[in-house]
């Protein structure tokens, strides 16, 4: 059986964490393997999400947790007017280009959170009836968050393939594994 959780995971706080998030994208990341971007971009269920805009939808959402963590503009923040294409490709989008996108937000998230001082560090969210009452979160809270909001969503993704092919997550493991040598 293959690791969920990728082996030499080192013991302290911030690196299980971080193996957790990047288990959660990898099971996204492993949903499209094999599919061309029309398929991925089908929305075979009565949802009318797709595999491709769920890809964009959780690189997106990372981003904003940095940078709300980081105290710094989102430069990918959505309106009201563009908020539907936050789950879906469009204007020349492609897997690969979403993929290369939440590669570089994965790497920016990994280097905050190994560079804060403490995981118990706060920073201070916007007003919103979903967010905790208080008004500010600790970065351990929002590394937690985001293995939550992958993983609802990857629950979601797998849903979608099996509707589009039959294939499951073990099913796709072996396949990656295969495709990689290991």
């Amino acid at each position: 059986m293959v690791a969920l959780v990728p082996a030499g995971t080192p013991g302290d706080e911030r690196g299980t964490l971080l193996d957790f998030v990047e288990a959660q994208r990898a099971a996204l990341r492993r949903v499209v393997l094999g599919l061309t971007e029309e398929q991925a971009a089908s929305t075979p269920s009565a949802s009318e999400l797709s595999l491709s805009g769920l890809l964009k939808h959780v690189a997106e959402v990372e981003l904003s947790w940095l940078r709300l963590a980081q105290q710094r503009p989102n430069e990918k923040q959505r309106t009201q007017e563009t908020w539907g294409e936050a789950f879906r490709l469009v204007d020349g989008e492609t897997i690969p280009g979403v993929l290369a996108f939440w590669a570089d937000v994965a790497k920016q998230t990994e280097d905050f959170v190994r560079s804060v001082p403490s995981l118990d560090e706060t920073f201070p969210l916007p007003e919103a009836p979903w967010f905790p009452k208080d008004g500010r979160v600790t970065v351990r809270w929002m590394v937690l968050h985001l293995v939550q909001e992958m993983g609802r969503h990857a629950g979601h993704a797998d849903i979608i393939r099996e509707s589009i092919d039959g294939k499951g997550s073990y099913e796709l493991i072996a396949a990656e594994a295969e495709a990689s040598g290991r």
